[in-house]
């Protein structure tokens, strides 16, 4: 059910509204990104966003391996569309522009994967962080990391949600992580499309 509606353990709550379907049972692995991508066929790795279902889906040869609910820019704060590479990994990124709320501990911006940097500098990222049910972030593209949220909010008391550690594996892979930052000379291709969803 969090799945299906975007949101992680962490924002759910008595009387919260939610998006419920008319079989509970067809929700299990609940994916609104296509099985199969014909323009990812040549691709060995390939990341499809779609803004409009706040969701993300990796590719091996245009065939789906993997998605996960995201939140990305809020009004004001876009995450861009149009095509990308994965150009950089940092496992241990943290921001150089925000802090946790009502802390001056900078933002963790774990399992990080660079995408584009733009004319004044900032760079946007696919990273862990939460996933409150909405448009949350200054651009980035947030995955689940509830280890880390644990961490800093002390919620969830059983981390479970790791999408953001099994997408930075897997687009890294067959290298693996020694928590520095490192430039990917041949980073998957990143596809972000739609628009954003009006606000519930």
């Amino acid at each position: 059910m969090a799945r299906f509606n975007r949101i992680d353990r962490r924002h759910l709550f008595p009387g919260l509204p939610l998006k419920v379907p008319r079989r509970i049972a067809e929700i299990a692995d609940y994916t609104p990104m296509p099985a199969v991508y014909p323009p990812a066929e040549k691709e060995a790795k390939f990341i499809l966003l779609d803004l409009s279902e706040q969701f993300l889906g990796a590719y091996e040869f245009g065939r789906l391996v993997f998605s996960a609910p995201v939140t990305t820019g809020e009004k004001g704060n876009g995450t861009p569309t149009g095509d990308f590479r994965i150009t950089a990994r940092d496992s241990r990124h943290r921001s150089t522009l925000y802090t946790i709320e009502d802390t001056d501990i900078p933002y963790p911006m774990t399992y990080a994967l660079r995408f584009h940097v733009n004319q004044a500098g900032t760079s946007f990222w696919i990273h862990g962080r939460d996933i409150p049910g909405y448009q949350d972030s200054h651009g980035c593209i947030g995955l689940s990391d509830e280890v880390m949220q644990k961490k800093y909010y002390r919620i969830p008391r059983e981390p479970v949600l790791e999408d953001a550690k099994t997408l930075f594996e897997w687009a890294i892979a067959p290298l693996r992580d020694d928590g520095k930052f490192r430039v990917l000379e041949e980073g998957p291709r990143l596809r972000i499309v739609g628009t954003l969803p009006v606000p519930r």
